[in-house]
């Protein structure tokens, strides 16, 4: 499969693909929600969270580089184990309901395209990734992977086929808009609990960590993990600049369609698709419907495996996609598990939209606290040697912690009882 790959996607590593499933289904639609609530009010974020993005990615890759182990088994030697145990279990529940987001709206889109029911769209997604992450090792699931990321440049395309006021969209893009209002602030807190998840710290920490395992390779001399480091600052950069260059297009083409003909409540990315028809034409629906089908099958097997990796390393269980399933069972089970538990949450009465609101909360919990861990392994000489991060990515490393440290207390006080009340 790599002899036909274009030579630019060669070079693809896991910071593109970390970058390319933060734009999963759900975050799609929280991206169009924002536009199609607040029109361009809110594209400033895309600026305010990028730098914080990628130092925290970074520092989450080297971590994996440098140790040769995931960011859960580095946690697991730092840290209380009570502290670790509650982490995996919350990421594993806001994984799987994130899933469950992404699944049914997969099925949704594809239902819009050709029909059927969306039931069995979802169970037949869900199906498909759970194969092809227990039966397609890591070495041809990663080809497939980075060929999945071109499906968001559909969310490029889409943007050039309706007019767009680009005067006002470069103001907001530089000058934030504030509202005082608490669905300001909670969409606020969304779209940064959407762009700085934890599973993706997980997943991009792992990633190289099997990237050296399909090198057949430990931790390397000095010199060969200081051009892997190199390779991993660019290739984080350039997938987190991708991504929220994404979720810029994504909201801009909400802002100019949907908020110019006054639709302001957007529940899913389906919805979405299904919205742009008449005000967009068939072309941009057929896109947008598109690319969350293609994120989802790019998306789902990160949030499982990144949830597998965290708890298998947790626990000290063989770990790892270039594994086959039988040398590391608990590992698949997990994977299998949370996406098949996803996939049934279609068939409940539980509202997808409340699920994905709370699965925003707790991972907004979780991050703050997962980021101070992994802010004081990077800066940690036993762990990370002579190859500590920097000081600027630790200086912006640090601004996250606080940042998303004010998003969970924001969080808090929309939550505290009788806040709309007194409001």
């Amino acid at each position: 499969m790599s002899k036909l790959m274009p030579s630019f996607l060669r070079h693809v590593g896991p910071g593109v693909i970390t970058g390319a499933a933060d734009d999963d289904p759900s975050g799609i639609a929280t991206y169009t929600q924002a536009g199609a609530q607040f029109g361009t009010g809110l594209i400033w974020t895309v600026f305010l969270s990028l730098p914080f993005m990628i130092a925290i990615q970074l520092v989450s890759a080297r971590i994996g580089r440098v140790t040769g182990k995931g960011l859960a088994a580095n946690l697991r030697e730092h840290t209380p184990r009570s502290f670790l145990v509650v982490v995996v279990v919350l990421l594993t529940l806001a994984n799987t309901i994130n899933i469950a987001a992404d699944i049914a709206a997969m099925g949704e889109s594809l239902q819009l395209v050709v029909g059927g029911g969306e039931h069995f769209h979802a169970v037949f997604f869900g199906l498909l990734t759970v194969l092809l992450q227990i039966f397609v090792p890591y070495r041809r699931l990663a080809p497939i992977l980075k060929w999945l990321t071109l499906f968001l440049f559909a969310y490029v395309i889409a943007i050039f086929t309706v007019h767009v006021p680009w005067a006002k969209v470069l103001h907001d893009l530089v000058v934030p808009k504030i509202e005082w209002s608490s669905a300001y602030w909670m969409m606020l807190v969304a779209l940064l609990g959407t762009t700085i998840s934890p599973y993706l710290f997980f997943w991009q920490a792992s990633q190289e960590v099997e990237e050296l395992r399909l090198k057949g390779q430990g931790g390397g001399s000095h010199s060969a993990i200081g051009r892997d480091l190199q390779r991993v600052r660019r290739d984080t950069i350039v997938g987190m600049c991708f991504s929220n260059l994404i979720a810029f297009f994504i909201m801009v083409m909400a802002a100019v369609v949907l908020y110019a003909a006054g639709i302001r409540d957007i529940t899913s990315a389906a919805q979405a698709a299904l919205a742009l028809k008449p005000l967009a034409g068939d072309f941009a629906f057929m896109l947008f419907a598109g690319g969350v089908i293609g994120t989802g099958l790019l998306a789902v097997p990160v949030l499982a495996s990144s949830a597998a990796y965290a708890v298998a390393e947790a626990f000290g269980w063989p770990e790892g996609l270039e594994r086959r399933w039988y040398e590391a069972k608990r590992f698949y089970a997990i994977i299998a598990v949370a996406t098949l538990v996803g996939t049934g949450f279609g068939f409940t009465s539980i509202d997808p939209m409340k699920a994905l609101y709370w699965s925003a909360i707790i991972n907004g919990v979780v991050a703050a606290p997962i980021m101070v861990g992994l802010m004081l392994l990077a800066s940690n000489k036993t762990v990370m040697g002579p190859f500590v991060s920097g000081v600027k990515t630790r200086w912006f490393g640090w601004l996250g912690v606080g940042l998303m440290g004010l998003a969970v207390l924001m969080m808090l006080w929309d939550l505290w009882p009788g806040h709309y009340a007194e409001a």
